[in-house]
């Protein structure tokens, strides 16, 4: 089937650009979502933002836009909404990601289209924003770490992640929601090692990594390698308590994190 992306860079598409048809726009210009869904049956919704940007904060990017979006898509008569929540996401979560991914999945819910709510741990992936860091701390003689480590994630490859979405997009009676996880329970800890590649592993202590990532953000603004809100989500857990279960249903056999890295 055809598919259109809603893009801000083409670029970032890669090779797979020229397979796709590219509509320009971002999670804050609402007029280029109707040009974006005109003819458009069923709509994938993976935009997020983890930090504040320039041109919107991460209630705005996660929470608004998303209103937003599912109110153009009804007027656009499409038939489907999937959307990538969170899991754990809460309105008294302690994270605002996970606040605005709850807000976002009640609008979802309430809307008038058939809907599908994937709610994953850490998806991860080459060129991602975590993976990416941390392979980059491989360089490094120690790899340091926000905390102590001790939240524990079911990390997920990207590409598994993607295999689920299309055996929805498939199913004929597609599930309403979807808990996306990957097979192994993993401390914060455990990942980073895996992601710098056995290097040493250095806590810092939370409140020096927040004074000192809040530093950065006022310096380097949405520039910042990393920011707090972003080191925040590793402190706290997003655990399944059914493991892969919902992938397994899919038809899904996620990979362990060492495995999927190997290859």
């Amino acid at each position: 089937m055809p598919v259109r992306c809603l893009v801000r860079e083409p670029r970032r598409l890669g090779d797979e650009r020229v397979r796709v048809q590219i509509a320009l726009g971002d999670l804050t210009d609402p007029p280029s979502f109707r040009n974006a869904l005109r003819g458009v049956g069923t709509v994938v919704h993976l935009a997020a933002s983890g930090r504040d940007q320039l041109a919107g904060s991460i209630e705005e990017l996660n929470a608004i836009a998303t209103w937003r979006m599912v109110e153009a898509a009804e007027r656009a008569g499409v038939e489907r909404f999937v959307f990538f929540s969170a899991l754990g996401a809460s309105t008294h979560h302690r994270t605002r990601l996970h606040r605005s991914k709850a807000l976002a999945e009640r609008v979802v819910r309430e809307s008038s289209l058939a809907t599908t709510v994937f709610a994953p741990s850490l998806i991860y992936a080459r060129g991602g924003r975590w993976l990416g860091v941390h392979a980059r701390m491989a360089l490094l003689p120690v790899a340091p770490m926000s905390g102590l480590g001790r939240a524990r994630f079911q990390p997920l490859w990207a590409a598994d992640a993607a295999d689920c979405v299309l055996a929805v997009l498939d199913a004929d009676r597609p599930p309403q929601r979807v808990e996306l996880a990957g097979p192994e329970t993993l401390t914060h800890t455990e990942m980073v090692r895996i992601a710098a590649r056995g290097r040493p592993v250095l806590p810092v202590p939370v409140p020096v990594a927040r004074a000192g990532l809040r530093l950065t953000e006022t310096v380097l603004r949405s520039t910042a390698p990393f920011t707090w809100d972003e080191a925040e989500l590793l402190e706290v857990p997003m655990v399944a308590e059914a493991g892969s279960a919902d992938a397994e249903r899919l038809g899904v056999m996620p990979r362990r994190m060492a495995e999927a890295l190997a290859r």
